[in-house]
């Protein structure tokens, strides 16, 4: 008898984020349409969590296959040192005008984590060059940046992180602002501003971390300490660029101005990876030299790969049509209804909404982490209802592809709502 994909991956695959011994068999899936995916049997589940947090305008789009054939039938790859096409120099264009801030230069990578190591090197390399000592980063507690050494490093010490902590490079970590600490860490920041090269954060929410939200109006004090300080800011828009959390990007929400930006994730519509980190004309500069050794030494063999960039361009023309926004609002406000009746709920604690994620925890007896029992039991339920929510310990997020449909996101609250009520 034939071997079904699963069975066929089980003997072969090692899977991201998956303790491989204790972890059901993989659901094969052949195909993608809109909000949904569909295995091997023929069974379709909503992706309520965008594969990831990647995909916005739903899988297969139709238009973004398109203009990646045609891509693919004219350039795939080329070397991108001392050679250039038609697609990244387009992309870099096109996204630099509608970016916050001032951001001038496009330096292209592979995925979200490469980004942040590009942003990394650019703002300790800046000081480098221009003969400064120190080159210390800022973070925020409990934060993530990807899965790479640099990006661990100034990521939250975690279970992520654990088997790795002595390898890490040391960070300055401070919490999320509230009214009630913002002082204080102004005081830290001042304290150690001389040997600070750069704050890196990811604005507004903290995904990994369990969908944590922060004011918006603290983060701008904070930034603005930052910057009469001269840190340079990194603002990390790998999860909450591209509309996630209302506004094209969650800095439009601040009038502080990042220097540098890292984008992944949505940039493509989740159809390729593909990562950007950008920068104002002055970081530019300063690499700027007849000495070589000013230089940024960094790479990948697919910088600025023409598929991937050709696949975003086609992601952007969607996005900034209309109707994306028109979706995202609907989304938001389908969300809000939905929190009305979670909040009515003993078994629901610390429910919350930004654009188009709507976050809450299920009461249990444990300490609220990635590592509460409670997420098996989770995943398998909503697994059996075939709705994609992989949660975040005793954290249930739900973050559609801006596609979904009203009908769709009634199916996923209904099988939350049967959760719950199960829980209570």
């Amino acid at each position: 008898m034939q071997k079904t994909l699963s069975e066929r991956d089980q003997a072969v695959i090692w899977h991201p984020y998956t303790q491989m011994q204790t972890a059901p068999a993989p659901i094969g899936i052949v195909r993608g349409e809109g909000a949904r995916l569909y295995d091997e049997q023929g069974n379709n589940y909503i992706d309520a969590t965008s594969s990831w947090w990647v995909n916005i305008h739903g899988h297969a789009h139709p238009y973004i296959a398109e203009r990646l054939a045609v891509q693919a039938k004219q350039l795939q790859h080329c070397i991108f040192a001392g050679y250039t096409h038609e697609p990244a120099v387009a992309l870099a264009e096109r996204l630099l005008p509608i970016l916050p801030g001032s951001q001038q230069k496009v330096f292209y990578s592979d995925n979200g984590s490469t980004a942040v190591e590009v942003a990394l090197k650019m703002t300790i390399q800046y000081r480098y060059n221009q003969g400064k000592q120190g080159g210390k980063i800022l973070a925020f507690k409990n934060a993530y940046h990807g899965d790479t050494f640099g990006a661990m490093s100034v990521s939250g010490r975690s279970i992520f992180t654990k088997a790795f902590d002595q390898f890490l490079f040391d960070v300055t970590f401070i919490d999320l602002p509230d009214a009630g600490n913002l002082e204080a860490i102004c005081e830290q920041i001042t304290a150690q501003a001389e040997e600070i090269a750069a704050f890196i954060f990811e604005p507004l929410l903290q995904g990994a971390a369990g969908m944590l939200v922060y004011e918006a109006a603290m983060l701008e004090k904070l930034l603005q300490h930052c910057n009469k300080l001269g840190i340079l800011l990194i603002a990390d828009e790998i999860f909450t660029g591209f509309g996630r959390t209302g506004r094209n990007f969650a800095m439009e929400d601040l009038s502080v101005a990042p220097d540098i930006i890292c984008l992944s994730k949505g940039l493509t519509g989740g159809a390729i990876a593909l990562g950007i980190t950008t920068c104002t004309q002055n970081i530019y500069n300063a690499f700027l030299s007849t000495d070589k050794l000013k230089t940024l030494f960094h790479g990948h063999s697919f910088t600025g790969n023409a598929l991937a960039c050709a696949t975003a361009l086609a992601s952007l023309d969607l996005f900034l049509d209309p109707g994306c926004m028109q979706n995202r609002q609907r989304v938001n406000h389908q969300h809000q209804r939905f929190a009305a009746w979670l909040q009515t709920s003993a078994s629901v604690k610390n429910v919350r909404l930004l654009g188009t994620l709507l976050a809450f925890e299920v009461v249990t007896p444990g300490t609220d982490s990635y590592t509460n029992e409670l997420a098996a039991s989770i995943h398998s339920f909503f697994r059996e209802k075939r709705v994609m929510l992989r949660p975040l310990g005793n954290t249930v997020y739900i973050l559609p592809p801006y596609c979904i449909t009203d009908a769709e996101l009634e199916i996923v609250y209904d099988s939350v709502k049967e959760f719950i009520q199960e829980m209570g």
